[in-house]
């Protein structure tokens, strides 16, 4: 396997934990609230699945216990930001940083305990392509992924539930003047919010990397947080974006393998330069974040 196909084979696992917390960060932003605790969530989710699959539970049951945990989690956040019309900004890095902690004290009996993976499944045919048929054998997650962006995209392109996330994303007070509760809706969406990160940080714990380390989730959910900009606050542009930040992951082992002298430490470093450089284009055209933008985010709603 040669270093394209390498890249190729791994892309859409790398970006399975990028791609579901900026899709849960997605609805979230969409409904008006800016939450910056992804990264603690992720890591509460990533070792509440951990311990579960170490001690002989399922993967499912992993799953789940981590989106529950995470959703718990970004309750607590929405009581204060939402709730209590808390800054929202400093609630979000006050969760993180309690999502983080609580991972750091729960894990650290399991530092450098591995679990098992899970398997993955071809597509027939496809899988057989030269060069791009790596890009068909994944695990179910990651094809679970795959179709939870294809639903959050109808959701907000054709069904009532999208068009009212967004309404209040857009106009709260409008929204609430029609009969919406704005509180009770961003209360479930920062709930669902939580929960993607929940399963981004699983993903991470029991299926990418089945082993836990401290801080292991590595900055990933900053990332998904700056992917939310840099898909410009569309699910397509979004998922492209996951893509291409889990095609950059890999290209720092792709170069070590091809023999590169090239210091690891900047090879480690390309995701998040990356993540500076696009973001410093995106933030330069006005019109496009205008365009697409929320215009009530991260704004508290009063009755």
């Amino acid at each position: 396997m040669n270093a394209i196909e390498f890249i190729l084979a791994g892309m859409l696992a790398a970006a399975t934990p990028f791609l579901l917390a900026a899709l849960g960060e997605l609805v979230v932003e969409r409904a008006g609230v800016l939450n910056l605790g992804a990264e603690g969530l992720m890591a509460f989710g990533a070792v509440l699945a951990f311990i579960i699959v170490y001690h002989g539970g399922s993967h499912l049951l992993g799953f789940v216990a981590a989106g529950l945990g995470s959703a718990a989690l970004s309750i607590v956040f929405a009581v204060v930001a939402v709730g209590l019309r808390a800054n929202q900004v400093a609630t979000g890095l006050a969760i993180g940083i309690l999502g983080q902690g609580l991972s750091a004290l729960f894990g650290k009996t399991y530092e450098s305990l591995t679990v098992r993976g899970l398997p993955k499944f071809a597509f027939p045919w496809l899988s057989d392509i030269p060069v791009i048929g790596h890009l068909f054998i994944q695990d179910a997650v990651v094809w679970l992924s795959l179709a939870a962006t294809f639903a959050i995209w109808a959701m907000f392109a054709y069904t009532k539930a999208g068009l009212v996330v967004r309404a209040i994303g857009e106009n709260p007070k409008a929204a609430h003047a029609v009969g919406y509760s704005v509180i009770a809706v961003r209360f479930a969406a920062i709930a669902f919010g939580g929960t993607m990160a929940g399963f981004a940080g699983a993903y991470a714990s029991v299926v990418y990397t089945p082993l836990w380390a401290d801080g292991m989730i590595a900055g990933r959910g900053w990332i998904a947080i700056a992917l939310v900009v840099f898909g410009t606050w569309l699910t397509g542009r979004i998922f492209l974006g996951a893509c291409l930040f889990g095609a950059v992951s890999l290209t720092g082992l792709a170069a070590q393998a091809a023999g590169l002298d090239v210091p690891s430490q900047l090879l480690a470093s390309l995701p998040y330069l990356v993540t500076i450089i696009v973001l410093g284009i995106i933030s330069a055209d006005r019109r496009l974040l205008k365009l697409n933008g929320v215009a009530s985010l991260g704004e508290p709603f009063e009755r």
